[in-house]
């Protein structure tokens, strides 16, 4: 009798456990990747790899931190990769060259989904700050970029043109903004009293950072925090911030022509700066919509529905 109550209560359990849908997804930069595991929309796992950029890694190596960090930091958790039924992978690097690749990977690896897909980070930000609604989504973080979303897809994109002849709005160019105005002597000298006693860094010494070392781009946006606390006591670095985001809305967003539609973005600049932000969209005639930190909680909420 008690072994046919526990085949019984096998049995239903691997009844159960077929009929949950979880849904893998993930937000890949080239630094680390966000990775969450949903059951029926709500969050059940979430953990961090390194980062994921299909342009710059072999599928090899690829798969080695699939199988070796997301995995095992899965299983922490209590799931396998045979408990994923969709897999939605948004990343740096996803382009149409690159996301057949991508696919046969994530394919090898979770053998019991139904459903893979692979999709560039720009996608990944229209969705999650527009879901199924038109829109303009941007990213603004270390770069800057920014599409027209028509509530499926993007339609519409103008290149950023990367830090040094673009990415306007970019935590990059802000740095440039910065330095250009502290050392021509644009801002108070006590501003460059205050940042070289905190950073611990001479004039020399950013020379030698931005034009003779690796990831200048990182670099320039490194001093964001810097700006981000001294704003209020010196506020022209705060209009140097309204200035970035102004130059974003005149050389990117006027070229959608849909000045109607809100303009939604996220990034860890937008967020710090979200009172510049919305200043600098009102001064250009746009309303602001969503500003948010990074992309997850959207996605996860975008799913959800579909």
């Amino acid at each position: 009798m008690a072994v046919d109550s526990c085949g019984r209560l096998l049995k239903r359990w691997r009844q159960l456990k077929q009929n949950i849908k979880m849904r893998l997804i993930a937000d890949s930069g080239s630094t680390k990747t966000e990775w969450a595991l949903t059951d029926k929309g709500q969050l059940v796992a979430h953990v961090f790899t390194q980062g994921i950029n299909p342009f710059h890694q072999s599928s090899g190596d690829i798969e080695g931190i699939v199988r070796g960090e997301l995995l095992p930091r899965l299983a922490e958790a209590g799931f396998g990769g045979d408990d994923v039924t969709a897999v939605s992978f948004y990343g740096a690097g996803c382009m149409p060259a690159t996301q057949p690749d991508m696919q046969r990977v994530l394919t090898g690896v979770f053998t019991q989904a139904h459903s893979i897909e692979v999709a560039g980070d720009l996608l990944a930000a229209a969705r999650s700050l527009c879901r199924h609604e038109r829109g303009v989504a941007a990213i603004l973080g270390t770069g800057a970029n920014s599409c027209l979303y028509d509530g499926v897809n993007v339609v519409a994109n103008i290149p950023p043109l990367g830090y040094i002849m673009g990415d306007e709005g970019s935590g990059a160019v802000l740095g440039k903004l910065f330095f250009n105005a502290l050392y021509k002597g644009f801002l108070p000298i006590a501003v460059r009293e205050c940042f070289e006693d905190e950073v611990k860094m001479t004039y020399p010494q950013v020379i030698q950072r931005v034009y003779r070392e690796p990831m200048a781009n990182r670099f320039l946006a490194s001093v964001s925090p810097f700006i981000a606390r001294h704003k209020a006591q010196w506020p022209e670095l705060s209009q140097l911030v309204v200035d970035n985001f102004r130059a974003f809305f005149r050389r990117n967003i006027s070229r959608y022509q849909f000045s109607e539609l809100p303009v939604n973005a996220t990034g860890s600049v937008a967020f710090a700066y979200q009172n510049e932000l919305s200043a600098a969209a009102r001064a250009e005639g746009y309303v602001m919509g969503k500003i948010e930190k990074q992309p997850m909680p959207g996605l996860i909420a975008f799913h959800a529905d579909c």
